[in-house]
């Protein structure tokens, strides 16, 4: 029984650490509506910074035309930040959630 217990906390401890890697690993870059860019400028620069085809860029260009906002891309905090970066730079809000 002492040799079960004992190992548990550790088992349980482990699991938690690893919930918080993968938590870390899936972060959403987000990008906002407004009302100054329009959709092809939004479209290719989430081309441009984010590999989208064209396709795909132009269906989180409706989602965030008609929600408000659209998690364009998932991965690291240190993968994201300049995506991030250079879509503020095109004059787009995005933001790291």
């Amino acid at each position: 029984m002492n040799h079960l217990s004992s190992t548990l906390p550790y088992i349980q401890e482990s699991e938690i650490l690893l919930e918080e890697l993968l938590d870390q690993e899936e972060l959403d870059l987000v990008v906002f509506n407004d009302d100054v860019n329009t959709f092809e400028h939004v479209i290719n620069i989430l081309m441009k910074v984010c590999k989208h085809s064209h396709e795909q860029a132009e269906q989180c260009t409706l989602v965030i035309h008609y929600k408000g906002k659209c998690a364009v891309k998932k991965g690291s905090k240190e993968e994201l930040k300049p995506m991030c970066e250079a879509i503020l730079d095109a004059g787009i809000q995005a933001a790291i959630s």
